[in-house]
């Protein structure tokens, strides 16, 4: 098992992450109420799964406490892979990403200095930031799963996928699956719950994320709109699943969901917006702008209360 140790720069908060993965579908999280958070997944590079428990430490001083996630990388054979300089800082990479550790969120709070929409959010969900998918790789697998069927569905035939063919990993004394990897994706004919169309675009993402056309370095790198078309050209993926996987795949900090209505409906709704204005992304956008550079954490927060407030309404 290998440590590794995180110094968040700015407000975080683990147990808001782990409140928000709780009722988060696509996660189906359920696990014990004890502060840690549990995590199995294929890596970065598809040629392992690691499986991973982070906790955080009180703050002495008010602030955020420190990260440590104690984790372990093995092979798809299930033995314990080597613990290479390489290969540990990659899963730190990676974890740091999942948890959105690897943006430097100092300035996040004077957002609310001058958006009283934006202080509202940061007062009601303090230190949350984005928990993403634990990769482009595994965000694109949940857009081709859960395209047309309900959320709830599409989670469990993720998580039956997982169960049945990925690996079982031992996690801070609870087991967890794993999503399979690209190569075991791969080798899959059928799976039950999709169709064979939706089997055939899966097997065509496990050939990109081998590829390497949806490393999240990569498309983090390059401009959102160039990242965004080239996402675009892979199977099944349309502006929404684009979009979703840049955001929550890649952990991208900055990007302004046009093609999300819900996020739409939550400016509209939080800054006071007419109908007209609220079908127009263009002027959405316009009050997104003044999020820069942490667009994605507004959006997501957006969602966050949206979900809250009509679960109190259901």
């Amino acid at each position: 098992m290998t440590a590794a140790s995180f110094t968040p720069e700015g407000p975080f908060s683990l147990a808001s992450s782990i409140r928000f993965l709780e009722g988060f579908t696509p996660a189906s999280y359920d696990q014990a109420a004890d502060g840690v958070l549990r995590m199995a997944f294929p890596t970065d590079d598809g040629a392992g799964v690691i499986g991973c428990a982070v906790r955080q430490e009180e703050a002495a001083s008010g602030g955020s406490g420190p990260v440590t996630a104690d984790f372990t990388v093995y092979a798809e054979d299930g033995s314990v892979r080597a613990a290479r300089t390489t290969e540990t800082q990659a899963a730190t990479a990676q974890i740091a990403r999942i948890l959105s550790l690897d943006v430097d969120g100092a300035d996040f709070p004077a957002l609310g200095k001058a958006d009283p929409v934006v202080a509202g959010l940061q007062a009601d969900y303090p230190g949350l930031r984005p928990v993403c998918f634990y990769s482009p790789y595994e965000a694109a697998a949940w857009t081709i799963i859960g395209n047309r069927i309900r959320m709830t569905q599409a989670a469990a035939v993720k998580a039956r996928i997982a169960r049945e063919h990925g690996q079982a990993l031992d996690v801070a004394g609870h087991t967890l699956h794993a999503f399979p990897t690209p190569h075991a994706l791969r080798r899959l004919e059928r799976l039950a719950g999709l169709t064979d169309l939706k089997v055939e675009r899966l097997h065509a993402l496990a050939d990109a994320a081998l590829d390497g056309r949806l490393d999240a370095i990569a498309l983090r790198a390059q401009p959102a709109e160039f990242a965004l078309t080239d996402l675009r050209e892979l199977p099944g993926i349309g502006p929404f699943s684009a979009e979703l996987i840049l955001i929550r795949g890649a952990g991208h900090p900055d990007v302004f969901p046009a093609a999300e209505p819900r996020v739409h409906q939550a400016i509209a709704t939080q800054y006071g917006l007419d109908d007209t204005a609220a079908r127009s992304p263009a002027r959405l956008a316009q009050i997104a702008d003044a999020w820069r550079p942490y667009r994605s954490w507004v959006a997501l927060l957006l969602r966050a209360r949206a979900q809250e407030q009509a679960a109190t309404r259901s």
